[in-house]
């Protein structure tokens, strides 16, 4: 199967902007967050190129791929890989409820 496009949609990119700029601020360095940069895009990558290979999850089309603290939510079509969340586990589940169904 071709690799499919990567799309990063509104609520997901801020998300993921976000826990960069927490790191940079906490850590008082950008060092873990241009790791978790290159390993979020090397995980974008995977998931483009063999999508199933990650879990389902209760909501419909939404799939998971997990990445130690952190997971990206996505949905899969033809041609797109477009992520509807990224996030830090150690949050609020409910958050992530509310962000799932809107987006399905």
């Amino acid at each position: 199967m071709a690799k499919r496009i990567v799309i990063w949609t509104r609520t997901a990119d801020v998300q993921f902007v976000g826990v960069l700029e927490y790191w940079v601020k906490r850590n008082k360095s950008n060092s873990y967050s241009k790791k978790l940069l290159t390993l979020v895009d090397k995980k974008t990558k995977e998931i483009a190129t063999s999508p199933f290979i990650y879990k389902s999850t209760d909501f419909k089309d939404i799939r998971v791929a997990t990445l130690g603290n952190f997971s990206i939510f996505y949905k899969v079509s033809d041609d797109q890989i477009i992520i509807t969340a990224f996030w830090d586990n150690r949050q609020d589940p409910k958050k992530l409820l509310e962000i799932l169904k809107e987006n399905t």
